[in-house]
């Protein structure tokens, strides 16, 4: 018997069909012939079964902000896991099963109710399967480590036979290889994970910063902050941001989980080598602090081209000016550079102990441009794809989760060394490369 969609069916004749099929990056948007909304596993079943059955290409969604768009598609199937969001929580065991569709928002909500936290990113509409299965990087990255370090299982649909689909469940004793490949392996490679389970903190208060500079003490304040950034206590995460001069704003911020008081301690070397215009410190219930860090910017659609990479060394002066000559020539003064600190409990795992590679970076940055109009792409991809370039001798790799389609050698960029066991994993599971799209990990004979 012919297996049927179930869930919620939208097509392009729906009066839902144009918000269904929107993803977070406008530019190059995609058509799909049919979107499901998958409520809960039997749904993501049928839906793999279905497009094995009539060889109809598909992609897999949750969070929608695949920054190449790799999560839709023209014309084929998108099986999107988004309203699927149970979240459950083990207080004594500091252990969460999370349903694979939730985003970030409501994850830390869920879990602040019982006084938790799970290290993640920023923005609330960012999906908790394509972040934990890139590797996932934020503000509590440096005391817990990447998402993916707090992962302790997965259930996950991948293929069966020539037409058909199976659930699996995956740990770091139970089908290990494919576990390991989830903890930074990327999305979409292997199958369509459904539920999670975490390690979990208990939190409650942290203390936040915000430093301001102006646009001439780029060199200076920059430099002072790679330097001690990456390198302060393991309990403070921080990133900075340098906007187009037209801005005239260069800004550190980052989250402590300690006192205000030790926060101020730690934040003198910065202070003391650099000229701020404005400093603020405030300690504050941990839901406080991630509702002050989500830019809700980056919760809307738009036009945007974003790249990255990994410094594993401090920038000498030459790269810094590079970075400084580019943002005195920007496209729009909505121009920036991104860069957060890493070490700490990141480099307690091996670069091969994950599929997560760059282990031993201490800073992952990423170069951004958004626009108006989709006709104006042209000078704002040119924009990041020379900067990327320039800053090349400076920085190693890019982030998974940052995919860039400029890059030629990704999987060296992406995965390392560890590119060979992902594509062994790829042909033990997928050998029909049934999961597949640009930049996708292929198994060997393809």
């Amino acid at each position: 018997m012919a297996t049927k969609l179930t869930g919620r069916v939208v097509h392009p004749d729906d009066p839902d069909y144009s918000e269904a099929r929107t993803n977070l990056n406008l530019y190059r948007s995609k058509f799909p012939g049919v979107i499901v909304f998958c409520q809960d596993e039997m749904d993501v079943l049928n839906a793999l079964k279905y497009a094995r059955e009539k060889d109809i290409p598909f992609r897999v969604r949750s969070g929608r902000h695949s920054y190449q768009n790799f999560s839709i598609l023209n014309k084929g199937l998108v099986i999107d896991i988004s309203e699927m969001t149970k979240v459950s929580v083990n207080v004594n065991r500091n252990t969460s099963d999370i349903e694979a569709g939730a985003d970030l928002g409501h994850v830390y909500q869920s879990l602040w109710k019982y006084g938790r936290a799970l290290p993640g990113g920023t923005e609330y509409s960012v999906g908790l399967a394509g972040l934990t299965l890139g590797g996932g990087i934020g503000y509590l990255s440096r005391i817990f480590g990447l998402t993916c370090d707090n992962l302790l299982g997965v259930r996950i649909v991948i293929p069966k036979g020539e037409d058909s689909a199976q659930v699996v469940e995956a740990t770091r004793w139970k089908n290990r290889e494919l576990f390991w490949a989830c903890c930074g392996g990327g999305g979409g490679n292997f199958g369509i994970v459904t539920q999670f389970k975490f390690r979990v903190h208990p939190i409650d208060t942290v203390s936040i910063y915000r430093m301001e500079w102006d646009f001439d003490q780029l060199e200076k304040a920059y430099d002072a902050w790679q330097n001690w950034a990456p390198f302060t206590d393991e309990k403070l995460t921080s990133s900075i941001e340098l906007h187009a001069k037209s801005q005239n704003l260069i800004f550190s911020e980052g989250q402590y989980v300690g006192s205000k008081e030790e926060l101020k301690k730690l934040l003198k070397p910065l202070v003391k080598e650099t000229d701020p215009r404005k400093i603020q410190i405030a300690t504050v219930p941990f839901n406080k602090a991630f509702d002050y860090f989500n830019y809700p910017a980056g919760n809307e659609p738009a036009y945007f081209k974003r790249s990255g990479s990994f410094i594993y060394e401090p920038i000498p002066e030459r790269g810094i000016q590079i970075m400084k000559k580019f943002l005195e020539n920007t496209p729009n003064e909505n121009a920036s550079i991104w860069q957060q600190s890493l070490a700490g409990k990141v480099q307690s795992v091996s670069p091969t102990e994950t599929a997560f590679y760059h282990r031993n970076a201490l800073i992952a940055q990423e170069y951004n441009t958004t626009w108006n109009k989709g006709e104006d792409a042209k000078d704002f991809v040119e924009w990041v794809v020379a900067l990327r370039k320039h800053m090349s001798p400076y920085t190693k790799g890019d982030y998974v989760n940052w995919p860039d389609l400029s890059i030629r050698d990704w999987p060296t960029s992406y995965y390392g060394e560890n590119f060979d066991r992902l594509r062994k994993v790829k042909t033990r599971i997928d050998p029909m490369n049934v999961f597949n799209f640009k930049q996708s990990i292929p198994p060997f004979w393809r």
